[in-house]
């Protein structure tokens, strides 16, 4: 069983739009996982334009892969380092804690993410 950043069993991210690498709703990980889609995050419109421009496109439809676009207010298990990357550049969308998988912690700290920290019912 997979462990959130708060050592607690990992909490659903989103099933509207499915997320995680596996699309199970959870920001669950594993080896074929090189990305690390592991923080779940409450995507902002400044964060999808700074990882569009990037080369990450997460608002264009794929719908030959199951995927609709991402709009704000989404949640969304992002790349770990993608994550810190918009941090260091001041556009890190907020971070639902209880579905963030704790191998986060080998990449960000745990006081940086409580920084970005939201609750929600999603």
């Amino acid at each position: 069983m997979a462990l959130n950043v708060l050592g607690e069993p990992l909490a659903v991210c989103s099933f509207s739009p499915l997320t995680g690498f596996f699309r199970d709703g959870c920001c669950n990980t594993g080896q074929p996982d090189i990305g690390q889609h592991t923080v779940c995050a409450q995507v902002t419109e400044a964060f999808l334009t700074y990882s569009f421009a990037n080369g990450n496109d997460l608002v264009t439809p794929r719908p030959e892969m199951g995927f609709a676009g991402l709009r704000p207010g989404d949640y969304w298990c992002l790349c770990a380092l993608r994550w810190l990357q918009a941090h260091d550049a001041g556009v890190a969308p907020p971070v639902k804690l209880a579905a963030t998988n704790a191998t986060v912690l080998e990449h960000i700290s745990l006081s940086v993410l409580e920084q970005y920290a939201i609750e929600s019912t999603n």
